[in-house]
């Protein structure tokens, strides 16, 4: 080989490596100067409920870690799909995220036509908390277990009540898997909302209810409501000495999960940034006091931790809903 043909790769090695060494100063700069102004987080539920205290909570600390404020736009409607639609649309510049959950990966197989692909169209960043689905009654109904419940269904097939928060909604749905797995026939009552579920289950109108538990953990404390079992993998160290469905149910598991996205294109080096900063967030005493004030347990997720769970998620509602025979509108 002469010098000639040797001097010219050698001069390629070197344009290579300085390519690739400033690539890695552009992603690291990029994630040390951002962000130069205000983020805004879509929560796609109206102010005032669990997410939106979430997202306020931790938008408080971003603030504070990022040295630039984090707005809280509420944009309700649609399922949530009014607010990941305002996110799937804004530029990815990580000025702008989404708090995202469990009702993200059930939309796809309720709706005939979505304009977008949550998968696809949103990254995500890292999770925020276990909201966990708790099943309750009324007090004045005779069962005091799962297996009561079951039980009591089966003797009165087709008449025992039970309310969800929405029709469609993880509560609805979380009812007919139960079903299922239980192999019994109830009559799924569906609210628009929690309050006036909780206010029907309380006075007697509805005899069972399944809630997130934020909204019914004071009902739950007063004796209003009777706590039968979460519908999370595990306890919840809010309420000890509640046990899961899946300790009568084998199994059984409903993941109620919250956490945040942005729109597919965001640099990897501000991903990367956010996640660092709300996992960091998460660990602090503080915050995870206010999460288990509400009965919320952080959740700990990379990015690819969060992407495998969405992805599995999604097919195991679309698994369901067939199932069940729930047609898409």
């Amino acid at each position: 080989m002469s010098l000639q043909r040797v001097l010219p790769r050698r001069q390629l090695l070197g344009l290579v490596g300085t390519a690739t060494a400033g690539a890695l100063f552009a992603r690291t700069g990029l994630a040390e100067t951002y962000p130069t102004r205000p983020i805004r987080w879509i929560v796609p539920f109206p102010a005032g409920g669990t997410t939106d205290l979430e997202a306020r909570l931790l938008g408080q600390w971003l603030s504070q870690r990022l040295g630039q404020q984090v707005i809280v736009e509420n944009k309700p409607g649609g399922g949530t799909n009014v607010g990941v639609e305002a996110a799937v649309v804004a530029p990815p510049d990580g000025y702008t995220l989404l708090l995202t959950l469990a009702t993200n990966t059930i939309n796809p197989s309720l709706y005939k036509k979505l304009p977008f692909d949550f998968q696809h169209d949103i990254a995500p960043v890292a999770g925020l908390a276990d909201l966990p689905l708790i099943l309750e009654v009324n007090p004045s109904l005779p069962v005091k277990s799962v297996s009561d419940l079951i039980a009591y269904a089966k003797a009165n097939p087709g008449k025992l009540n039970v309310a969800s928060f929405g029709s469609r909604t993880i509560s609805d749905l979380a009812i007919e898997l139960f079903q299922l797995s239980a192999g019994i026939d109830v009559v799924r009552v569906p609210y628009p909302g929690d309050a006036p579920m909780l206010i029907d289950l309380v006075s007697g109108r509805v005899q069972a209810a399944v809630d997130a538990l934020p909204g019914s953990l004071a009902h739950i404390r007063a004796g209003e409501v009777r706590a039968l079992a979460l519908m999370s993998a595990k306890r919840s160290p809010t309420l000890p000495d509640v046990p899961t469905v899946g300790e009568t149910l084998a199994g059984f598991e409903i993941k109620a999960w919250t956490g945040v996205g942005v729109p597919r294109g965001t640099p990897a080096a501000i991903i990367e940034r956010l996640n660092r900063e709300i996992n960091t967030g998460l660990a602090d005493p503080a915050i995870k006091a206010k999460l288990a004030e509400v009965g919320g347990t952080p959740l700990f997720y990379s990015p690819r931790e969060l992407g495998a769970l969405v992805a599995s998620e999604t097919a195991r509602w679309a698994d369901l809903i067939k199932r069940a025979g729930i047609k898409p509108q």
